[in-house]
Formats: structure tokens, C-alpha cells, sequence
């Protein structure tokens, strides 16, 4: 859940890179919680629940997808290709900084070695 949280608080932030992990974490609870508010509209009579959830959580998941494609060294436009940005999203990060930003494997992993110190 804590991906989750963490993608929407990058909002709109379309720079730096995405881990798989960030990626497909914000993909299932995403994919979760829209069954559960689809199961909630229905039993309420209000189908406009989902939709208004969609578009609330739209530009997040354009975000954390382009950050995905800069964490393998692509363009964020390559979320456009429609089988290929599947197999990118799969495919592990670059080792090392590329010219969108640090690893963010290594730097979690070192924020974390702070932090249980």
C-alpha cells in the first residue's frame, strides 16, 4: 500500500524513475479498489463512483507509467506502444543513473540501510 500512497503523492511528477515494484503495487490495489467501488456503485444505484474514481487516479497512473518507461532508459512516450510499454514495464531497471535520474533500487536500498542504523 505504501506505493500506492507514494504514487499519489507524486501526482503529476512525470520526471525521475519508477521501480516495478512502485509500478505494479500502484496496478493492483489501483485494479482493487476499482472492483470494490465498482461492487459499492452497483449496490448504491450510483455508477458514477467508478468513473469519478478513473479520472481522479488518470493522471497518477500516466505518471508512474512514464517514470517506469525512464527507469529502463526509454522515453516516457514509449507508454504509447501498446505491447511493448507491457514488456518495458517487466523488464528490470538499468543498472546505475541513467539521464533520467538515479537508480531508485539503489537509493531505496541505501535509504534504508540509514535508516536501520
Amino acid at each position: 500500500m505504501n506505493y500506492y500512497i507514494k504514487v499519489l503523492q507524486n501526482y503529476a511528477n512525470f520526471n525521475g524513475r519508477a521501480r516495478r515494484s512502485e509500478y505494479w503495487y500502484f496496478v493492483l490495489f489501483n485494479f482493487i479498489i476499482s472492483i470494490v467501488l465498482g461492487f459499492i456503485a452497483g449496490a448504491i444505484g450510483f455508477e458514477l463512483l467508478g468513473t469519478l474514481y478513473s479520472l481522479a487516479v488518470l493522471i497518477p497512473s500516466i505518471a508512474v507509467g512514464v517514470r517506469r518507461m525512464h527507469d529502463v532508459g526509454k522515453s516516457g512516450w514509449f507508454i504509447l506502444i501498446p505491447i511493448y510499454n507491457l514488456v518495458l514495464a517487466c523488464t528490470d531497471s538499468l543498472a546505475g543513473d541513467n539521464e533520467y535520474g538515479p537508480n531508485p533500487k539503489t537509493s531505496s536500498t541505501s535509504d534504508n540501510s540509514v535508516l536501520d542504523a
